[in-house]
């Protein structure tokens, strides 16, 4: 059989088209971070609907369809402590469309349970923490129970029988509530419910005495004079209730939890995505509209980057640990 070899022309086209082409690989995979969202991205809120991170992720997700022009939609998955949803987006794609947010009690959760079903340190990234907001005391309107003072002291009266109410055990108000107790010698009933927003009804409808709760979670009540806070965390007054004491004006001491909501995305997921995201929330968080948010819910308006939330969890891993300790919690 005949064989022709191809000529000088062919070969110099050959090569002029690979050289063309080299470029253009190179540019693909900024190419493809700059056209995501290109479809709806889901972002998993592993609490039912109500509490502070539905409430925060939400308005964030409505933030995030108006400026990339693709829907960000936020699905409520539930149960064991938020690990059910955490665990099915450890376990999605990593494009860039499954994220799952969350609070501090992200921290929690390796002082919780003996075993989970992902790696909070390795199967998830972190990418941005948003809405910094006190933990606040909320008590029923027209409870007796008029300050932070007559509550401990009705509790150290009569243990266990002043009760509260959380999203489960090992949430963070319910950790937010045994350091209380730890601090002052009062003993509290732990009264837990399906999620923050649950517990926060029972309060309102006088089944439990109080809960700690994030000021996002409770301020829509509060406001409405269904709800009235004895404190909240943090060195100085809300701006939105300047009659509420901190924590240490009330007479706890260093107590400053704070609560936070944060989005993470899968491990593996490009790092261009990452960022391009991580652009987004600062661009929301910058905006008067989300800054008027963060204020009415007694947040501070700000956003952290990557390496900012790494610290952050980094610090709220050992803060909770050391109350997982003193407490006794015994993990399942």
């Amino acid at each position: 059989m005949a064989t022709h070899k191809p000529s000088r022309a062919r070969l110099k086209a050959a090569a002029l088209i690979t050289a063309c082409a080299l470029p253009l690989l190179a540019c693909a995979a900024p190419q493809a971070a700059d056209a995501w969202p290109s479809r709806p991205v889901r972002i998993v809120v592993p609490y039912g609907p109500g509490g502070a991170v539905d409430v925060a992720t939400r308005k964030m997700a409505q933030m995030l369809s108006t400026q990339t022009g693709q829907s960000f939609i936020v699905e409520n998955k539930p149960g064991a402590t938020g690990t059910i949803g955490v665990s099915q987006v450890a376990r999605a794609t990593p494009d860039g469309y499954t994220l799952v947010a969350n609070d501090t009690t992200y921290s929690l959760l390796p002082h919780i349970f003996k075993k989970l079903p992902f790696d909070p340190a390795q199967d998830l990234q972190p990418v941005s923490a948003f809405v910094f907001a006190p933990m606040a005391l909320a008590v029923s309107a027209d409870s007796p129970l008029r300050t932070l003072g007559d509550l401990t002291a009705a509790a150290r009266a009569k243990p266990n029988q002043i009760t509260y109410g959380s999203g489960g055990p090992g949430t963070t108000p319910h950790f937010a509530a045994e350091g209380l107790s730890l601090a002052t010698g009062a003993k509290f009933m732990h009264v837990p419910f399906k999620g923050a927003a649950e517990a926060t009804q029972a309060v309102m409808g006088k089944v439990i005495d109080f809960q700690f709760a994030s000021t996002t979670g409770v301020m829509g009540p509060v406001q409405g004079g269904q709800l009235r806070l004895l404190a909240v965390s943090g060195d100085k007054r809300l701006e939105v209730l300047p009659n509420v004491p901190t924590f240490t004006e009330a007479g706890v001491k260093d107590f400053g939890v704070v609560n936070w909501t944060g989005l993470w995305v899968p491990k593996g997921t490009p790092p261009e995505i990452s960022a391009r995201l991580q652009r987004e929330v600062a661009t929301a968080m910058a905006s008067e509209e989300m800054k008027t948010f963060a204020v009415k819910m007694g947040a501070e308006p700000r956003a952290a980057d990557a390496k900012e939330f790494g610290r952050i969890l980094a610090d709220s891993g050992v803060m909770w640990g050391n109350v997982a300790r003193n407490i006794g919690f015994d993990a399942k």
